[in-house]
């Protein structure tokens, strides 16, 4: 694991206690909830190869979320993102104050000095001519090598919270300027201003509050829209 992942785990595993109510590992999202608040992340694609699953099912439910959040260095890709929902069900409580904001429009287009990590709904008509990076490019994306010479330039960065699950955050971070006002967008994104002190300017994200419909959501198979209704967005910026 390198010196920056290992930074950013210890800045979102720092002080986290509770433990976990409930967990729900579904198609598309994977749900913990804990005593103050609750997580979302995305579950990783399963390939089509057959069954593959957590190593210890069954035991998850009822351990501190603290422990649950040190799978994030686990072997099972699984486990890892249980970890990461853990430390979002810590860090995105109930009682969080902040902007009922999409984080996306508190980003300007500025040609390809915008540059946007995924493919945002509607990001072409609310951000014209930004450089799109995506790991799997479509029509005018670019792939992911070419973030090394995009990123550095950017004037704002707009990153895919999913990010946050699959590893990749702490690199990006590392590659953009400080002069880059930087946000991290979507459902996984931890709320917490700790990643500020990593270059973090703007952190959007979404804060559930009917815990027991988004559960049997997620367990169907929610997709993003199925599960609004039953949360809120927040938005938290830098001082």
């Amino acid at each position: 694991m390198t010196a920056p992942v290992e930074r950013l785990h210890a800045r979102l595993r720092d002080g986290i206690v509770g433990t976990a109510k409930r967990i729900v590992v579904g198609l598309n999202w994977t749900f913990v909830e804990g005593p103050d608040g609750a997580g979302l992340v995305h579950t990783p694609a399963r390939g089509t190869e057959g069954c593959r699953s957590l190593p210890d099912p069954g035991s998850y439910q009822g351990r501190a979320l603290a422990d649950l959040a040190g799978l994030v260095q686990s072997d099972n890709i699984f486990e890892r993102v249980l970890g990461y929902a853990a430390i979002n069900a810590h860090h995105n409580r109930y009682d969080l104050e902040g902007a009922p904001l999409n984080g996306l429009d508190l980003i300007k287009p500025t040609g390809e000095r915008t540059v946007v990590i995924g493919r945002f709904p509607q990001l072409d008509e609310k951000l014209p001519g930004a450089a799109v990076i995506e790991q799997e490019p479509g029509p005018g994306d670019y792939p992911v090598e070419a973030g090394a010479e995009l990123i550095p330039a950017a004037k704002y960065l707009a990153i895919t919270a999913s990010t946050f699950s699959n590893g990749s955050l702490a690199g990006l971070l590392d590659l953009a300027p400080a002069s880059a006002l930087t946000a991290l967008i979507g459902p996984s994104a931890p709320l917490t201003p700790a990643l500020f002190d990593l270059g973090i300017n703007i952190l959007s994200g979404f804060v559930p509050s009917d815990t027991d419909e988004i559960a049997q959501r997620v367990a169907e198979g929610a997709a993003v829209r199925a599960l609004k209704p039953f949360g809120r967005y927040v938005t938290l910026t830098s001082p």
